[in-house]
């Protein structure tokens, strides 16, 4: 017993509890420890995971369909470093001509056409980002405007007649084109919103069907006088006039514009009005709970109405944008996808301004370096469908990355971290 009591004391003071060591522990490697694995499994972590988990499977399928690699498989055993090489080639090959066509082309014998990829991701990311913000409002707010194909067709249609009908100073011209683009939408967006308040019609239906209305409408504006470019039988306008214009950021060898710009206010508006201001206020609220919202006092109704105003807008301008400053006189197909593709841009970036931002970067830099990596090494741009359709799967879908990669869940995180 006096050996036991006296133990302490021949080797030294007594080790603390445990729990004492690892405070500061937590305090500088823990810490550290944590933020690293915050980062690795929260939702930044998960999405660039989840990118580079689609261009692992694309790499496979570019792999499958190479035909110098299925030569060297039928001889793999015998040769197996024939196979590996092929494979490495093919896929090295075509990511680098997408890296080429999309950010920087190293190749190229002049500064201003090594810089040509970026400037183009920039020019088809430009209404992408604009359009996928307006959704992201309607999001956010519990409401999912599937009618951006139709709000940028009818922003572009009102902008671009602005544009090529009226003469005015240069700067009052602009802005009123961009002007009659945003009216547009949000009175289109806005009937969604009016028929869901008033009806309870579903906004989803609603404005599917407005989409087809927006085309055929589109369709016949371009067979009237007003919209027929004189002296062709083209279903094309006159062209926009040069005051109505979205100014050149680079000069004339690139078509970057100033609508880029646009797009960064627009990011910055949509943080504003949804994090500093009574509307985004009201707008969360009625997406977190309507009911709750509702008992507080908010006019729930009134506020279906203002999203879905608040998010044609957007994506009224997304469509004016792209008139006034890429392609300069309305077609039928001027909207191309970017309805639809800005869908997608505001699932990648989680509904947020600055994940929308970098995301529609992503989806215009798929896009455009698909186009080069085909030319040049003749891979299907289908497997950029591929890439970007499984970006959204794994986004979609936290769980089965953190799954695949055997990384740790957040609430498990959570718990360790306040344990």
């Amino acid at each position: 017993m006096n050996d036991q009591r006296t133990e302490p004391e021949k080797d030294g003071p007594a080790v603390p509890p445990a729990k004492d060591v690892e405070q500061p522990t937590a305090a500088t490697g823990g810490r550290a420890a944590q933020v690293l694995r915050e980062v690795t499994t929260g939702g930044f972590g998960v999405t660039v995971l989840a990118f580079v988990l689609a261009l692992v499977i694309g790499g496979l399928l570019i792999i499958a369909v190479d035909p110098d690699v299925t030569d060297a498989a039928s001889y793999i055993f015998a040769r197996p470093a024939d196979f590996f090489g092929a494979a490495w080639a093919s896929v090295t090959d075509a990511y680098t001509a997408m890296f080429r066509g999309a950010v920087f082309n190293y190749d190229a014998p002049t500064a201003a056409r090594a810089l040509r990829p970026l400037t183009e991701t920039m020019t088809v990311a430009t209404p992408l980002i604009i359009a996928a913000l307006g959704i992201a409002i309607g999001f956010r707010a519990g409401l999912f405007n599937i009618g951006a194909q139709g709000q940028v067709l009818m922003g572009a249609a009102i902008g671009g007649y602005v544009g090529f009908t009226w003469s005015l100073p240069p700067v009052l011209h602009l802005l009123l084109a961009l002007l009659g683009g945003i009216l547009a939408g949000g009175v289109w967006a806005g009937i969604a919103g009016f028929l869901k308040a008033r009806t309870g019609a579903h906004e989803v239906i609603v404005t599917i069907m407005l989409n087809y209305v927006s085309l055929y409408l589109v369709a016949f504006l371009l067979t009237t006088s007003a919209f027929t470019r004189e002296g062709s039988n083209q279903p094309k306008s006159p062209g926009i006039r040069e005051n109505a214009q979205l100014p050149l950021l680079l000069g004339d060898q690139f078509r970057l514009h100033a609508g880029f710009v646009v797009a960064i206010l627009a990011a910055f508006f949509v943080w504003w009005l949804m994090t500093r201001s009574t509307w985004g206020f009201r707008f969360r609220a009625v997406g977190s709970n309507p009911n709750a919202a509702r008992t507080a006092g908010m006019a729930v109704s009134s506020s279906f109405v203002l999203v879905m105003v608040v998010s044609g807008a957007l994506t009224g301008l997304a469509g004016a944008v792209q008139i006034l400053g890429t392609e300069k006189a309305l077609t039928g197909g001027i909207a191309g996808s970017i309805g639809f593709d800005a869908i997608t841009v505001a699932l990648l970036g989680r509904s947020k301004p600055l994940g929308i931002f970098f995301a529609g970067l992503l989806y215009a830099g798929l896009n455009v370096g698909g186009r080069v990596m085909e030319s040049s090494t003749g891979t299907s741009i289908n497997i950029v469908l591929v890439i970007q359709a499984l970006v959204v799967l794994f986004i979609a879908a936290p769980p089965l990355v953190r799954a695949i990669f055997r990384l740790p869940s957040q609430p498990a995180l959570t718990k360790g971290a306040s344990a």
